[in-house]
């Protein structure tokens, strides 16, 4: 009789743990898959990546509408929006998406889903609903979920947050949305778009703050040009629910203790995550943790040699992406047990504002903390030929190179930033040479110019300098300049 029920266990139906799973399963192992709710796919599919960029998508189609006189074309008069009928559209994508994250789909793979709340009794064993499953090997998946600030009275107040606002079926007049991190600047754009007089409540003062302050600066300028109040270094105090409407007590940081009232028709709560750790019996399996989230190595290890934990679960990156990457390098040591770790230099992200903003690798914030040399280059959307056709000027890309040449970071923000990062994701994995990129034949007119023109740039300095100047007119006796200039 085996020892163990399975050969691997995994407990998060979310993208970190359908990616361990099917992996794990196609290799051979025998694999059992358990997820609390009752339905696969995580918070992404069910609560983030998905619903918020379809409505994104949807907002930003109804605010091109509103844009039809900077195009020549006539203004168009449009009629308010249902939101009903918006968040139909939404559950409809994630339907379709579902399929694919069916117990069926898994189990023709060889992976088996159960469905229940289960629990450590050791390191080897959870107990679901009374039953033992035993697993030679365990991956721990269970995601991250919305963080409450420390706002008085927060709790007892019918506040939204990414996992309720997709249920709401009427576009409130007036949004206030707690966080200028991605999940506020996204939804609350999205909902500026669509009708709603949005203010943003931000402790800190800067918006998307690990991102470099310029392009914090072309975000916020965009946000406040449609209409999203921004409320920077301001501190929500307490929260209240007064005949049907919300009543948010702030206070400037910088202010001398006097406070003021927001009233508002809903309050979205989007200041942060926490790790879905709890009733997960972590301590009897030895698992250590943190309030923010498991402790792990770069292998995705535990503490407990055959527990892993990947995924917004061990505080790392809180990535879809991230959570996959994270998947595969748990299941490489799990299984087949390869010592591989996991590169997060190599790792990108992005927010789907518009301005897009994405980012591989160091940028000035982080460099200037780290106490890293580097010279940085630029080139604006607004002289790429492209982004100048589609009205969509605003923006630049950022490149951080080393003073000996090599590629420390980029960031973009602009139209299809999530795109164009690619490029230089590449690059970066790749090892690529800046002189490759400058050098490749870019498609004209694409927005996509814009890398080989800001990888160019570094080149065009030494090969027209003044020195090659003059090299040149030696051996070849050019005459240099055919004009110049009137003053």
């Amino acid at each position: 009789m085996d020892r163990y029920d399975y050969d691997l266990g995994i407990i998060g139906g979310g993208a970190a743990g359908l990616t361990a799973a099917a992996g794990a399963a196609q290799f051979g192992a025998k694999t059992v898959l358990i997820e609390k709710s009752g339905a696969l796919g995580g918070d992404c599919l069910h609560y983030g990546c998905v619903p918020s960029k379809t409505l994104i998508r949807t907002a930003g189609v109804y605010a091109l509408l509103k844009r039809t006189p900077e195009f020549g074309l006539p203004e168009i008069q449009l009629p308010l929006v249902d939101l009903g009928a918006v968040m139909d559209r939404v559950k409809s994508v994630i339907e379709n998406i579902q399929h694919h994250d069916s117990p069926e789909r898994f189990c023709g793979l060889g992976a088996q889903v159960v469905f229940g709340q289960p629990f450590f009794i050791d390191d080897h064993s959870v107990s679901l609903d009374g039953r033992k499953i035993s697993a030679k090997s365990w991956i721990i998946a269970t995601g991250s979920s919305p963080a409450l600030p420390p706002v008085e009275g927060l709790a007892s107040v019918p506040y939204w947050t990414n996992e309720t606002i997709f249920q709401q079926r009427k576009l409130p007049a007036h949004l206030i949305v707690l966080g200028g991190g991605p999940i506020g600047l996204e939804l609350s754009q999205a909902f500026a778009r669509l009708g709603s007089q949005v203010t943003i409540v931000e402790f800190m003062d800067q918006i998307l703050g690990p991102e470099d302050a310029d392009l914090a600066a072309i975000l916020e300028e965009r946000l406040r040009e449609e209409a999203v109040i921004i409320l920077k270094g301001t501190q929500a105090l307490k929260a209240q629910h007064i005949n049907s409407a919300f009543h948010l007590t702030v206070r400037a940081k910088a202010g001398k203790g006097e406070t003021s009232i927001l009233k508002t028709d809903a309050l979205l709560v989007a200041a942060g995550r926490k790790p879905n750790i709890d009733g997960l019996g972590l301590e009897a399996a030895g698992v250590k943790f943190t309030p923010h989230g498991i402790l792990t190595n770069a292998r995705m290890k535990t503490n407990i040699s055959h527990i892993y934990a990947c995924g917004d679960v061990n505080g790392q990156l809180p990535f879809t992406h991230v959570a996959g990457y994270e998947a595969g390098i748990a299941l490489t040591n799990a299984v087949l047990r390869l010592p591989r770790r996991a590169d997060y230099s190599k790792i990108g992200w992005c927010t789907y504002t518009d301005p897009e903003v994405a980012s591989i690798g160091l940028n000035e914030k982080r460099a200037k903390k780290e106490g890293i040399k580097y010279r940085l280059w630029e080139e604006s959307f607004a002289d790429n030929d492209r982004a100048q056709a589609e009205g969509e000027t605003k923006g630049k890309i950022k490149l951080m190179v080393s003073p000996g040449g090599k590629l420390l970071g980029c960031q973009i923000i602009g139209a299809h930033a999530g795109e164009l990062i690619h490029e230089w994701v590449i690059a970066v994995s790749g090892g690529v040479k800046l002189s490759a990129i400058a050098g490749a034949v870019h498609i004209y007119p694409t927005i996509s110019e814009i890398s080989k023109r800001v990888a160019g740039k570094i080149f065009a300095e030494k090969i027209f300098s003044d020195r090659t100047k003059n090299i040149l007119k030696f051996f070849f006796s050019l005459k240099g300049r055919a004009c110049s200039p009137s003053e």
